[in-house]
Formats: C-alpha cells, structure tokens, sequence
C-alpha cells in the first residue's frame, strides 16, 4: 500500500512538473468577430497574471497582432528558427506589456515539417496563443495543428453565429475535431450570450456530434476602438472598463481548461481530406430536399434554362428560411411571421449550411 502511495506521489509530481506549453489556436467565422483583438488581449492579461507568452501571428497585414498593438520589433524571424540560426528566445520580438510576438506567415509555414514546426512550439512559453489563419477549405495551418484548444470568437448576431457553425463545420471535417471552445465577444450581456453558446452547442451535437465549451463572453464597450485608434489593448490601456476585466476573467480560466492532445495527435492524416468529406454535406441538403450548398451561389449560371434559375430561386427562399431557423434555435428570437426576407441574403452563402438531423451519427 505504501509503494502504491509513494507511486500514485511520483506520477502526481511528473503531470504538474510537465514540459511544454499549452497551445490554443484562435480563429472565427469570415468577418470580424474580434479574434485579433482578443489574442492581444488574452496576452495582455495572462501575462500580467504571471504566465510566460507566446503569440504566434499567421494573419499578416494591416489587422494583424503586429499592427493592432505596434511597439514589437522582430519578430518577423521564423524563417531563422527554422533554419536554425537563430534560437526562438532570440527571435521572439518583445511587446512592452511582456509577451512574446512571432509573425509566421504561410509562405514561412508551407516549406517546414511538422518535426521542424514543434521547435517553435516546445519552447519555454506556459501558453502560446496562435492568431490561427484557416486555409481556402477551412483548415488550420500545420502549426496551428500542435493546438491543444480551438478557440472561436464569434458575435452573437445572425450572420456570426452562422459563420461560426461554418467554421467549426469545416474545422471538423478538416481535422476530426470533436471539441471547441466558444468565446462570445461584443455582447450585450453575459446571460443572452450564455444561452446563445447553450443553444449552439445543442445544435453542433445534434448535428455534428462535437462538443462546445464556454469560455466566456466579453461586453461591448466603446473603449474598445479607442483603445485600437492608440494601438493598445484594452485590458493595458483601460484595466477599469468592463471588457478589460471580462478578458482578464476569461484569461484567469484559461489554465485551468482540461489539457486536450493536440489536434496533429487526434487527426494526422486528416488535414486534407475534407474536400471528400463535404460531399456528404450534398447528401444531407437532398436529405433536407434542398439543393447542394455549391449550387446556391446567389446568381443564375451562364446558360441555365428560364425554369432552372426558379428552381434556384425557389431553393434560395428554402435555404434562407431554413437559416432562419437555425439563427432563431441558437438566439431564441424567431422572425416575425410577416416579415419579408430582406434578411435572407445574410444567411445564404456560407458553403457549409445547417444540414439535415442524421440517420446515424457520422464519424471521421
């Protein structure tokens, strides 16, 4: 009995003394939920809290880490990582607030292994926070893979929760994922936005067989696009607003989310098969008497007959009303029965629509 005390003791001590960084990939839906603007934050915060990090910035350009919060110089040197010449300590550019900030755009990404791409991963950093910049199909980047939590921003709006099931849809279908962790940003109040990741979460597991976990919600706050036009983070340049303490609350939590093993580990051979998967997407649309998802580009094909633009038209209403519907199961809020669909094109486009509720669950 002592030796097995003595044993349980020792495996306690190697799970708390564990190498390696917790790694979360944060990504959203097509336009802007706020998830730049929440990884900035989310270091700002855990970095005041005491924890070393890490921001890995794959969306380069004007709306990147780099560019919201200014005052980091190098930290463009992936490439000299890789090539091993210089360590990532030495790489790593420094933002005043203390984090670590490594831009890694995806022609630096393309050329290296997965071996190759874990150096920047296994480094010292307690969390390395990815601004994750999903491919044309939806997927993460092979760096953003050594994740261990995908984290989405979305807002609590038709179109973002839209965009969001699309997203997590495709991230499935990508990589096998089978849990995300939700973040609802810019909302009125912490109970709508509660209900409305409740109600989400209800849909992608019924729908989807995957599992979503809160991590919370962050208040609109108009200090908010002050704090960008200075090129701070909120939580640094308004520590008193409501938004700054939502994001430290959020950051607070983030250690202690149950460790996942990274997404490569769940899925390897998975990353490019999702362009098969999604046939089964059609499958689900003839299931539901709608037409394929592909099919309803909003505009009439060169060389379509007269009665096959209705026939699209005629399935545009079908998929508008059935977005309807999804939009209301998530808020709650259902359209008034008179109102016209003026609203319609809002919800129709995204390539991964609400599917049909399945037979059988589907697994990757």
């Amino acid at each position: 009995m002592d030796k097995f005390v003595i044993d349980q003791a020792e495996g306690l001590r190697r799970l708390l003394a564990r190498e390696g960084s917790r790694v979360v990939a944060v990504t959203g839906g097509a336009g802007s939920p706020g998830r730049t603007t929440t990884v900035v934050n989310l270091a700002a915060a855990l970095t005041a809290q005491g924890k070393d990090v890490l921001v890995i910035d794959e969306c380069l350009g004007p709306r990147s880490v780099c560019a919201l919060v200014g005052g980091v110089r190098g930290a463009g040197n992936f490439a000299a990582v890789m090539r091993g010449e210089r360590t990532l300590e030495e790489a790593v550019g420094r933002h005043a607030l203390g984090f670590g900030v490594l831009a890694a755009s995806r022609d630096n990404r393309a050329q290296y292994t997965a071996a190759q791409l874990q150096k920047v991963i296994s480094g010292p950093a307690d969390i390395v926070l990815i601004d994750a910049q999903l491919d044309a199909e939806g997927a993460l980047s092979p760096l953003a893979m050594h994740a261990h939590d995908v984290l989405i921003v979305m807002r609590i709006g038709a179109q973002s929760i839209t965009d969001a099931y699309a997203c997590m849809k495709r991230l499935h279908f990508a990589h096998a994922i089978a849990q995300f962790r939700v973040l609802a940003n810019h909302v009125a109040n912490a109970s709508d936005a509660q209900a409305a990741i409740e109600n989400l979460a209800g849909v992608a597991s019924r729908y989807l067989s995957v599992s979503l976990d809160s991590a919370g919600s962050v208040v609109a706050d108009q200090h908010m696009a002050q704090a960008l036009r200075l090129a701070r983070c909120i939580v640094d340049a308004f520590p008193s607003t409501a938004a700054a303490r939502d994001f430290r609350h959020v950051a607070a939590e983030l250690p202690h989310w149950p460790m996942r093993p990274a997404v490569s580990a769940c899925s390897p051979a998975t990353a490019r098969a999702s362009a098969a998967l999604f046939g089964a997407t059609d499958e689900e649309h003839e299931a539901a008497g709608q037409a394929p998802a592909d099919d309803l580009d909003g505009a009439p094909q060169a060389g379509v007959q007269p009665h096959a633009t209705h026939a699209t038209n005629a399935a545009h209403s079908t998929l508008a009303a059935n977005a309807d519907t999804f939009v209301a199961a998530v808020t709650g809020v259902h359209p008034a029965p008179n109102a016209t669909s003026a609203s319609a094109p809002s919800h129709v486009g995204w390539r991964t629509d609400t599917p049909a509720q399945r037979t059988s669950p589907q697994h990757v």
